[in-house]
């Protein structure tokens, strides 16, 4: 009995001391882990087919830029000429009425014209063709002569008419023309004739008179 003991006894404690060494064991082994847990799968297109999408859309943007730039490069000119030409207009429509009524307030009419020639002149220079003179117009001044249908244009240099002579004819004679373009006009040096004239710029000169006869005429009045 007691003997029974003893192995039932010894046959406990291998048992016993067999156990932790096993729970040893298995703690120095290394587990696997438990697997985690896999999500759904949702298909999704490969690598490959992705790359003709990509690449289709990329040729189709550059299609689209490319047609665009060719309209623009059709139309621009078109719009370009239209815009330089409004502007134009534009630009014309603003001068035009200006130059006009500038024109329109520059003296005309008709008046008497005497030939002259002077060694000597108001303003200094010698004379010429182009030399007249008036006793209201200023230094400088440009004015267009016209008789019948021929015309020239001079530049006041002088001085003249003096009054009485002024006064003497029928029309004013506010104009003295050089012997040479009175001449050309009329075909006789020494003349006195119905012109036309036409103030074209004033001068920046002197005046000879402000008022007397024919000073209304010469500024434009009737």
């Amino acid at each position: 009995m007691r003997a029974r003991q003893v192995i039932i006894m010894a046959m406990t404690g291998t048992t016993f001391v067999a156990c932790p060494a096993a729970a040893a064991d298995a703690s120095v082994i290394p587990q696997a882990p438990s697997p985690a847990p896999v999500p759904p799968t949702v298909p999704t297109a490969s690598a490959d087919a992705a790359r003709p999408v990509l690449g289709n859309l990329a040729f189709l943007g550059a299609a689209f830029n490319a047609a665009l730039r060719s309209a623009y490069a059709k139309t621009a000119p078109a719009k370009t000429a239209q815009a330089k030409t409004a502007q134009a207009k534009t630009a014309q429509a603003k001068t035009t009425p200006a130059k006009t009524k500038k024109a329109a307030s520059m003296p005309s009419g008709v008046a008497t014209a005497t030939s002259f020639w002077d060694a000597q002149t108001a303003s200094g220079r010698p004379m010429r063709y182009r030399t007249i003179a008036s006793p209201y117009w200023p230094l400088g001044t440009r004015v267009r002569i016209t008789y019948k249908k021929k015309s020239a244009i001079g530049v006041v240099d002088d001085f003249g008419p003096a009054e009485w002579a002024v006064a003497q004819h029928d029309i004013p004679a506010i104009v003295d023309v050089s012997e040479r373009m009175m001449a050309d006009l009329t075909g006789v040096a020494s003349n006195t004739v119905h012109v036309r004239f036409q103030v074209l710029k004033w001068g920046k000169g002197g005046v000879y008179r402000h008022s007397g006869t024919g000073y209304k005429l010469a500024m434009g009045h009737r």
